[in-house]
């Protein structure tokens, strides 16, 4: 009921702002349940963790995400602002990074999609949350990216075998 909710009213000016005021507490809630409460539940949500582009140091944050096979799906809206999202340029210089979902901690490598792949992802993403079309529009012509974040190493989910 209140993710029908959130999902209604997140394409409004105010409900960006207040989630960004939230943001800090939203992390608050994730360290303290190890990770398996984000977005008060309301949403798919991950913490990705991704290396400072400047500092080196680690930065987390909490995002929408879709599922995409083992893959997840995330985007670089940052609620509609002009501006890029520190996490996304982090990821574009260094696409290494780490999920937290639901408690479970993931190294993932992120792939930005492009193209016909870009397209695929895009209707996943506004079949999630449709206030991303009102994001794009406010984003005043950004470049908005789209990753998909593919588990590596320790913690990935098994993978088919090669077919051949």
């Amino acid at each position: 009921m209140l993710g029908t909710l959130t999902r209604r009213v997140g394409h409004h000016r105010w409900f960006g702002a207040a989630a960004r005021l939230l943001v800090p507490a939203d992390r608050m809630v994730g360290r303290l349940t190890r990770g398996r409460v984000v977005a008060l539940g309301l949403i798919p949500s991950l913490v990705i963790t991704t290396t400072g582009r400047r500092s080196g140091r680690p930065r987390s944050n909490p995002l929408l995400y879709v599922p995409d096979g083992d893959a997840y799906v995330v985007i670089g809206s940052n609620w509609g602002q002009t501006q890029q999202p520190g996490w996304a340029m982090n990821l574009l210089a260094e696409p290494t990074a780490e999920v937290d979902i639901k408690g479970r901690r993931v190294p993932v490598r992120a792939d930005r999609a492009t193209g016909v792949e870009r397209d695929r992802l895009w209707a996943l993403l506004v079949s999630e949350w449709p206030a991303y079309r009102t994001y794009v529009r406010r984003a005043g012509g950004r470049d908005i990216p789209i990753f998909r974040l593919v588990p590596t190493g320790r913690g990935a989910p098994a993978s088919p075998p090669p077919a051949g």
